[in-house]
């Protein structure tokens, strides 16, 4: 009985040792200024905008707030994530809808996607806006 219980005690312990001598993955570099893509489904036009964290842009009837916005390290996977706030804004009513709050990743952009019968929207890229440079709408 004493022995089962050394094995056991053994395994958790060998997972402590091992986890351990794993390298930790590097962190997160957060960006202050999210490259959005949009769709208009109507007209088939493409636009490429940027969004800076904590000030609306508006893409159609869309106004797209980005709270944050991070990346991954160059020694790491490239992945970017955005979180996203996007209301609609119709000019005939008073009332923004919510839409859509949450994060939006680059590799994935179907895995949290907005659903609209007008409008795509999809994250990018994060960038810290020093280094950024403006692209311009196909």
């Amino acid at each position: 009985m004493a022995a089962t219980i050394l094995a056991r005690m053994r395994i958790p312990a060998l997972a402590l040792c091992v986890a351990a001598a794993l390298p930790r993955p590097a962190a997160a570099i957060a960006g202050d200024v999210v490259i959005l893509q949009g769709l208009d489904k109507i007209t088939a036009r493409i636009s490429t905008f940027e969004a800076p964290i904590a000030q609306p842009v508006q893409f159609g009837t869309l106004e797209i707030v980005a709270r944050a916005c991070d990346r991954t390290p160059p020694e790491e996977p490239p992945e970017n994530a955005a979180f996203l706030e996007i209301r609609e804004v119709k000019q005939d009513e008073d009332q923004a809808v919510n839409l859509y709050t949450g994060w939006m990743f680059s590799s994935s952009p179907a895995l949290t996607a907005l659903e609209h019968p007008i409008y795509d929207v999809w994250v990018l890229e994060c960038r810290i806006s020093s280094t950024s440079s403006s692209p311009k709408s196909e």
